[in-house]
């Protein structure tokens, strides 16, 4: 494997897809039910079949932690700013301290939760998914590695769904 492509795969995606199951000898089918229920016959023709153990796959227990608290940060700030207004625009209201018309209070409210919304995704895409570089405090150089990885992968994900339709 070349230089460039293992810079392109993810560093938890396995080194090479494994390869199909060979079809069975005439022997083992012979030695199998004949007459199987539909729910049997259902659940095994409707699965694909696993390429890769879940070893392979699974994203290691320091990178998805250090995923799991950059979501939590950049999600969690913005619920609470969003929480914050709330009650303080409700306290200067009832104190008569300031007139706020009720659609500026819930489009601040509104804006804060749907940053949080964005901020799970930017937690995930901005830590590094290196185990051994735990990466910087805002994680942009990340989040531009790992986003150029999401859209690669959808466009490989697309050009194998044209390949398999055609």
């Amino acid at each position: 494997m070349s230089a460039d492509s293992e810079q392109e795969r993810l560093p938890f995606e396995p080194k090479s897809k494994r390869k199909k199951n060979q079809k069975e000898t005439p022997q083992v089918a012979a030695e199998k039910p004949v007459k199987q229920s539909a729910a049997a016959v259902s659940s095994t023709t409707n699965r694909p079949s696993a390429k890769y153990t879940r070893e392979e796959t699974s994203i290691p227990e320091v990178v998805s932690r250090r995923m799991l608290r950059r979501m939590l940060y950049f999600s969690g700030l913005p619920v609470t700013l969003g929480i914050l207004v709330f009650f303080a625009s409700y306290v200067l209201i009832v104190q008569r301290i300031a007139e706020l018309p009720n659609v500026v209070v819930l489009l601040t409210t509104l804006a804060c939760f749907g940053l949080s919304v964005v901020g799970l995704s930017y937690g995930a895409l901005s830590a590094s998914w290196e185990e051994s570089m735990p990466g910087s405090l805002i994680g942009f150089e990340h989040f531009q590695v790992n986003f150029g990885r999401l859209v690669g992968s959808w466009r490989q994900a697309r050009e194998e769904r044209r390949d398999s339709s055609s």
